[in-house]
Formats: C-alpha cells, structure tokens, sequence
C-alpha cells in the first residue's frame, strides 16, 4: 500500500503516531511511504527510518518556491498546498496513493478504501458540507457549478488521470485571483478545480471528526439538527463510540482541539490514548 504525507519537521512526532496506528490497524502487508518535505534533515530522515524500520521510506524534497505568493499562515503551512502538487513529484510508476493528514488515527482496516475502483474520478474524498454550503462555496469561489467541498485530509489519488490534466499554472492562477476569499486554501483550490472530478466518500468512515460526535454524544439535539443542514447528513443508527469502533476506520483530529495538547474537549481522545497504551506494551 502507497502512503503520501506532507510534513515539516515540527510534524515528525505526530507522522510518528499516524504510522504506527497504520502498522497496527490499516491491514496491509507492507507499505511504502511518500513523505513531501522541505525542511527534513539528514538526521530527521534517519530518526524517521529507525522508528520505521519495517516500512519503505521515500522523501521527496519540494522546492518552497514553488508555492511562492500562496496564502500561507501558522496554521497553515506551505506544505498543505504539496498534496496538491504531489502527482506531478511523485515517481511514474505509481498509480495509486492513499494521503493522510499527520493528525489521522487509524482503528480500522484501510484495505477496502485503498482497492475501490475510481471510475472516472481523480480523486476519493469525504466532504463535511451539505447542498447549502456548497453553493455558498461555489458564489465565494466563482465556479459555475456547486461541487462537494472536499475536506482534504484525506485523499486517494488516481495518480494517471491526475498526471494527464493536473496543470500547476492554472492552480497558481487561480490563487492569485481568489486568494482574499480563501477560508481553507489547498480546499478551496482543490474543490474549485477537481471537485467536479471527486468520488465522495462516508465521512463517517473515513474522515471522522471530533466536532460532530462530540454533539451526537452529549445529545444536544438542536445543534444537531442545525448541523444536519450544514453538515455532511448524520447517520439514522445510533453514533456513539461503539458503532465508531466498529465501522470507522480513520479518525481525523483536525482543528485545533488535539487529544495530545492541553484543553482537548470532545470523545475521539480515548483512541488516541489506546494507540499510545498499544504503542507503549
């Protein structure tokens, strides 16, 4: 199985956990990692071979000018615009990959994801957005037609057809024109060029965030029926830990609540804390 990440060297301890919830749950025989970098060291390079030693490790550098003028924030580093990139740096020879943001737990099997037949789409994605947003998106963006709005922490690529149309000009071309209505920039670029070109995926399957259990659990149901419009539609069954320890297979930490820092608030934290007790026997 073909992994991509895009990390700097802060992110390293956090790839470090994706991985090993990966090596303990995601199902496959072997894997061959793709890391995006600008700013690895030798010694991070080695630090990330010995924690990995079963793992095919590959790390491509990126050139930082290449985003040069892209927005760009704390919270939003230049590397989130790589996995944009990343069919254009990776090697010919593959044809598929499976990115994950570094802030995913795996608790699952990944083996069904990664061998769905992608038709005619460049990508498999989750969004988290209903029909409402997704025109307001499209207004904001300036596309002619609504499309999904792809949350892109997690991504499958169907690399050939992405090679064949992927144009890098008309992505600089279009953050230089809509940069001031940017809210999420490698998401709204993403879904303003190739969102017509997305097979959606079960969000809560494979893109679990904390946000929407959160509620579900505390059962505050107009707040849940407020998301239901905004929000990807939430399950008739009940949600709750069990049905997510059972169905889902990638938990997504996205925002700035982490079970790993002070303050987190939310439910999703015990399987990061059972990844570190299984890490830690």
């Amino acid at each position: 199985m073909n992994l991509l990440f895009a990390i700097n060297g802060g992110y390293i301890p956090t790839f470090l956990n994706c991985m090993r919830s990966v090596l303990l749950h995601g199902g496959a025989s072997h894997y061959e990692v793709f890391i995006l970098h600008s700013d690895l060291t030798p010694a991070d390079e080695e630090r990330v071979r010995a924690a990995l030693p079963e793992v095919g490790l590959h790390f491509v550098f990126v050139d930082p000018a290449m985003f040069d003028g892209f927005p760009e924030s704390k919270r939003y580093p230049r590397q989130i615009y790589y996995r944009i990139a990343a069919p254009l740096l990776l090697p010919d020879t593959l044809e598929r990959i499976l990115y994950l943001d570094a802030d995913t737990v795996i608790i699952n099997p990944l083996t069904t994801l990664y061998a769905a037949p992608f038709g005619d789409a460049y990508f498999m994605a989750c969004t988290h957005t209903r029909k409402l947003l997704e025109k307001l998106n499209a207004a904001r963006l300036g596309m002619d037609e609504a499309a999904p709005y792809i949350n892109t922490g997690v991504l499958l690529y169907n690399l050939p057809a992405l090679r064949a149309d992927l144009d890098m000009e008309r992505v600089r071309a279009f953050a230089d024109e809509k940069q001031d209505v940017f809210l999420l920039p490698d998401q709204d670029i993403l879904t303003a060029l190739y969102g017509d070109r997305v097979h959606l995926l079960d969000s809560m399957v494979y893109n679990l965030r904390v946000l929407v259990l959160w509620l579900v659990r505390l059962g505050i149901n107009l707040i849940v029926r407020l998301l239901a419009l905004l929000f990807a539609q939430l399950r008739a069954e009940p949600v709750d830990l069990d049905w997510v320890r059972t169905h889902t297979v990638i938990i997504h930490y996205c925002g700035r609540l982490k079970p790993w820092k002070p303050h987190y608030v939310g439910v999703l934290d015990v399987f990061y804390h059972e990844l570190m007790d299984e890490i830690q026997k």
